[in-house]
């Protein structure tokens, strides 16, 4: 049987269907699933097992047979531990089929196979009763259906269901109870991650300001949380303006409503600026005692900093308010969490939410076009200003007054930019419908709809007649396209001036000029767990958890290089890094493929993870804008990561060893090609097994 799935075509910077093979879709799942780091999570762990052993000796104690449902069972790990801890008999649920039949064999090599029963469903349709998948319904409830937020994974409907169907009434729950908390902030830096700010644009007759249109101001923004790891971005990057509230709690133990609710929680700013920003995260407890929590709070409000789990599987929430609102130290003011099924948001009230008809509020949605557009990250790179004025800095080595200007980068402000430094005229190419209405919008409010040209169409169907019968004599991009997933697969600018070819005039100048890829060796403080073997977990042998995850790994297209925004990850470099492919956009994409193999030594101790890959734009001979390495190392190997660009990371096969400097330098091999065909860039690194 074959699958379709969906992949990006560097080549036409657009997403197409692909006919694969039957296990392809299964195989990407689990290679890029957070298995290995929750199995990896000590914390998590001992306080699942803790927890589970403190329910089943509570139900024994009452004279009864502890059942239990383990519904998202994985692994099958709790419910291993809920047999070792006593348990008469688990069900453990699981509707993803291969990880199901890897439940199956795992409890079978660790012989529990008469304990435990794997059922391959959704928990919704389990049956229960004498011909049923359960002979009898629960007594203890065991989950870990769990994301970020909570309850995006659908918690809520799936704990609802099983209190209707599956368990006892009062049952024993492990966890116990989950509480959600949220920090009020002032922040400009995640607040630019949500608004477009003005941009300033340095001209020879004096500032000009890009302004965003009224409804870019106004609209309350995407709806889904952003989540990340909270604990990498500075305190000097936000001002506290609340208390860290508890928010809601929501007891497990007891019947679970996926209705919609909100939960208001009164409180008064400890100083004085701007609501813009909700921390969010949660703890569950174990317990009823509430003696055995598991938090995700991040340092500052940590009961104790110095021995946090590192997790990427849970991270902390970042929520931004539908709009700015200016608050002051001591006034009283109400926070106010909604929530429906699967999706959390926030407001700020000024009067009590009994009094107020407007707090049971709709999720918000995007009526301004940008945040269905530009991404959390994309927000950023255009509010960079630093960014815009390189830009503008190497724009006015290259402008003429009477220069024709083609700008192809999606939903890109650099056509503005170009007008403002004195461009004749600016044509812009926007191929999607929501790109076209935004950029109309934002030429709208600055006054600049008859100024600039937007051409809606894919940029390879340009034709004479869209430019007016100029000539280009500046092709701009950033380039940006929304459909790129790694750092290279906006080399479709590559083949956008090489389909355009025709409508440059001559000695046409193309920015940027060329792009390179660079890439250098790391150890990762904390990421290399999500793709590290577990072996024993908690004393029970996972090893075929590790090998599916290997061979999904080894299938194809799961061994490329994968996207990670590494100014959320630490880590060290180990190399020097080094120059791999230059594309030249001054001529067109070549026929043949651009290859690179070499050696690079690894120059400081440590356990090379993995090398990092990223593109650096040279837009002049003297300006270059980078997506990776913003700066040279410090004298540890600390990175400096670009924060608006994910790098590319292709993780060492199988984990290395500690590199000691000792008879080296030890050296990582490497090949890469470009292949012009299909847009693609195909790599191996390996180390080498003996020092030189």
């Amino acid at each position: 049987m074959k699958i379709f799935c969906s992949r990006a075509n560097p080549t036409t910077g657009s997403v197409e269907w692909l006919e694969e093979d039957e296990h392809y879709d299964y195989h990407q799942e689990i290679a890029r699933s957070s298995y290995a780091d929750m199995l990896h999570d000590k914390d998590r762990n001992v306080k699942y097992y803790q927890g589970i052993r403190a329910a089943v000796s509570r139900v024994k104690d009452r004279g009864q047979k502890a059942l239990v449902l383990d519904i998202g069972t994985g692994t099958g790990l709790l419910s291993m531990m809920a047999v070792t801890a006593g348990a008469d008999f688990c069900y453990a649920i699981e509707v993803f089929k291969p990880m199901a039949d890897a439940a199956v064999k795992i409890v079978e090599k660790n012989g529990f196979s008469d304990k435990i029963k794997v059922i391959n469903k959704h928990s919704t349709e389990v049956t229960v009763g004498p011909e049923g998948d359960m002979s009898c319904r629960a007594n203890i409830l065991v989950t870990e259906l769990f994301d970020t937020e909570l309850i995006g994974e659908g918690a809520l409907p799936s704990y609802e269901h099983a209190h209707r169907h599956l368990v006892e009434e009062n049952c024993e729950a492990v966890p116990h109870r989950a509480t959600v908390y949220a920090q009020l902030v002032e922040s400009r830096r995640m607040w630019s991650w949500n608004k477009l700010f003005p941009i300033h644009v340095q001209t020879s007759l004096g500032e000009q300001v890009i302004v965003p249109p009224v409804d870019l101001e106004s609209c309350p923004g995407a709806p889904s949380v952003c989540d990340i790891q909270l604990n990498q971005v500075s305190p000097a990057d936000f001002t506290v303006l609340s208390d860290v509230l508890p928010m809601f709690s929501i007891d497990f133990s007891k019947q679970v409503s996926s209705s919609a609710a909100c939960h208001s929680r009164r409180f008064e700013p400890l100083t004085s600026g701007r609501a813009q920003v909700v921390l969010s995260w949660w703890d569950i407890e174990m317990d009823p005692e509430g003696k055995i929590k598991c938090t995700m709070a991040p340092f500052w409000a940590h009961s104790d900093p110095e021995e946090m789990q590192w997790r990427d599987h849970w991270m902390q929430c970042v929520y931004f308010l539908p709009q700015e609102e200016p608050v002051v130290q001591g006034s009283v003011l109400y926070l106010v969490a909604h929530h429906d099924d699967y999706c959390v948001w926030y407001s700020l009230q000024r009067t009590s939410p009994e009094k107020n008809e407007r707090v049971r509020q709709m999720r918000p949605v995007c009526d301004c076009q940008a945040h269905l557009l530009w991404n959390r990250p994309r927000f950023g790179e255009i509010n960079d200003q630093d960014r815009t004025d390189r830009y503008v800095q190497a724009l006015r080595t290259v402008l003429k007054p009477d220069s024709v200007c083609l700008c192809v980068s999606d939903g890109s402000l650099l056509s503005v930019l170009a007008h403002h430094l004195g461009v004749e005229q600016v044509f812009t190419v926007e191929s999607s419908a929501a790109s076209h209405k935004l950029l109309r919008k934002i030429f709208k409010a600055n006054h600049l709809e008859e100024k600039i040209n937007i051409i809606e169409k894919r940029p390879e169907l340009l034709t004479n007649e869209d430019l007016q019968g100029r000539k280009v004599s500046l092709l701009l991009g950033e380039p940006f396209f929304t459909t790129s997933l790694l750092p290279w697969h906006n080399l479709y600018f590559w083949y956008v001036r090489t389909a355009v070819d025709q409508h440059l005039g001559p000695g046409a100048m193309v920015m940027p000029q060329a792009a390179s890829l660079h890439a250098v060796v790391v150890e990762f403080r904390d990421l290399w767990r999500i793709r590290s073997p577990c072996g024993d977990c908690e004393g029970f042998d996972v090893h075929i958890m590790d090998d599916m995850i290997k061979c999904a790994l080894d299938f194809r297209e799961s061994r490329e290089a994968e996207p990670h925004p590494l100014w959320e990850y630490p880590c060290r470099s180990l190399s020097q890094p080094w120059q791999i492919l230059t594309f030249d956009f001054r001529q067109p994409v070549p026929l043949q493929p651009l290859c690179a193999e070499g050696t690079v030594e690894l120059r400081r101790p440590g356990q090379s993870h993995a090398a990092v890959l990223w593109m650096e734009y040279h837009l002049t001979p003297e300006c270059t804008l980078s997506t990776g390495l913003l700066e040279p190392a410090d004298p540890e190997g600390g990175c400096c990561w670009n924060p608006h660009c994910k790098q590319a990371v292709y993780f060492f096969s199988p984990a290395p060893g500690p590199r000691a400097l000792l008879g080296g330098p030890w050296t990582v091999t490497y090949a890469v090609e470009f292949h012009p065909d299909t847009g693609n860039i195909v790599m191996e690194f390996r180390h080498a097994d003996t020092p030189d």
